[in-house]
């Protein structure tokens, strides 16, 4: 949990409340929100990140910057705001648009992992407790150095649920997992 950034302090003698930055020693202190209340991040993947830096060094105003998502058709962040929560990414936009400083990036974004969904054996095989991974949409003749507890590279990748879950049987599961930057 993150430290209070502001505290309502009361003070007994004058049955008045102040508005501290720092934690009284004397009196009753109630903390009144943290930095993260005060200004969220948002989340995005490194990809995301990327893309948003581009756009806000190309364009000074907010109103640019979405009016170009939305004409110029190859943009990177045109696939991120219209996937399924478009007004949603639009505020997420506007709310760290003002704020953003290229330089010190982490103060208003929040890198999380990209995930994508994988299909593997439900229970580890061999002696070493390896997953069977699904490669070229088969899992026959899978050589044994391609078996393994982490990510292969070539295993395939799936956006959603449902389109691994075309290929799952009873022996196999869907998993979502981070992957790598490519």
């Amino acid at each position: 949990m993150t430290e209070p950034v502001a505290y309502l302090v009361f003070d007994d003698d004058s049955k008045r409340e102040f508005l501290r930055f720092t934690p009284s020693p004397f009196n009753d202190n109630v903390p009144l929100y943290t930095k993260e209340q005060l200004q969220p991040r948002v989340k995005m993947t490194q990809k995301q990140s990327d893309d948003f830096k581009s756009l806000h060094a190309q364009y000074h105003l907010l109103s640019d910057g979405i009016n170009a998502i939305y004409e110029i058709e190859h943009l990177p962040m045109k696939s991120w705001i219209v996937n399924g929560k478009l007004r949603e990414n639009e505020m997420l936009i506007a709310g760290i648009w003002g704020e953003y400083d290229p330089e010190n990036p982490e103060e208003t974004i929040e890198i999380i992992p990209e995930k994508k969904w994988f299909v593997r054996s439900k229970k580890a095989v061999g002696e070493n407790n390896f997953y069977a991974w699904l490669f070229n949409n088969d899992f026959l003749d899978v050589p044994a150095h391609m078996i393994s507890d982490e990510i292969p590279p070539l295993a395939m990748k799936f956006d959603t649920k449902e389109q691994a879950e075309k290929w799952t049987n009873p022996l196999t599961e869907a998993v979502q997992l981070p992957v790598e930057r490519e």
